[in-house]
């Protein structure tokens, strides 16, 4: 059914246009919702992202199964956490002046939004699953969508956005066009998943300081109660 990853992927480009003023100015509200979405965060990775790293794992079809043991999608998942790393410390160690450092973060996250729209498009899903997508990743993109906003607000709202936006439609495309292999599937989705782990913890887990630890345990539980159940119901 297009209609379902149609209305995904309009959802995530509305939230990049839109991250400067979906966030509340105030103090104590923004603190607020990044505990919230750092709690949809963090129960997205432990609930559903690293259980599904360990289905793609077991179904691993022969011959590849012969060459397998038992961790290689986890590897991929590190590798992409080692990428990501890699490439900004890259970014910062060789700073040229502001608006660089802005085109490389930009194009970095632009081709990172399009390899999660692929991951997340490229399978089948219900509507209820579209919604519990939507509710985990798209605080998830508006996180990191703010946070380039705060660090280059006026190239931000003049190319950034757009160009992130992109990055989505082009995963997009590929998921509903190309047809890849399941084990392709899981290599893309687990390098994905690394990357996001990296992202989550380093853009969307607030600080101590900067922590509303009641939003955030309200977040986790409220989240973690409704993923489970969903799994539970629907067999996911």
């Amino acid at each position: 059914m297009l209609l379902i990853p149609f209305l995904i992927g309009i959802v995530f480009i509305l939230i990049h246009f839109f991250a400067s003023v979906l966030v509340p100015r105030d103090k104590l509200k923004q603190v607020k919702w990044f505990s919230f979405s750092g709690g949809l965060a963090v129960s997205y990775i432990f609930i559903y992202l690293l259980p599904t790293l360990h289905k793609q794992q077991a179904a691993i079809q022969e011959p590849y199964r012969q060459l397998t043991m038992e961790s290689e999608i986890y590897f991929v998942g590190l590798l992409g956490v080692v990428l990501f790393v890699g490439i900004q410390i890259v970014i910062q160690q060789n700073y040229i002046s502001h608006t660089s450092t802005f085109w490389s973060v930009i194009v970095f996250y632009a081709f990172y939004n399009a390899l999660v729209s692929y991951s997340v498009l490229s399978f089948e899903v219900s509507a209820v699953q579209a919604l519990f997508y939507c509710v985990a990743i798209g605080p998830h993109f508006m996180a990191v969508a703010h946070d380039m906003w705060r660090k280059f607000p006026v190239e931000y709202n003049k190319y950034g956005r757009y160009i992130l936006a992109v990055g989505i439609v082009a995963g997009w495309i590929v998921a509903l066009t190309t047809e890849l292999t399941p084990l392709f599937k899981s290599i893309v989705f687990s390098l994905v998943s690394g990357a996001m782990i990296y992202t989550v913890f380093k853009h969307e887990l607030p600080s101590e300081k900067d922590t509303h630890f009641p939003t955030f345990l309200i977040s986790v539980i409220i989240y973690s109660a409704i993923t489970i159940t969903l799994k539970f119901v629907f067999e996911w």
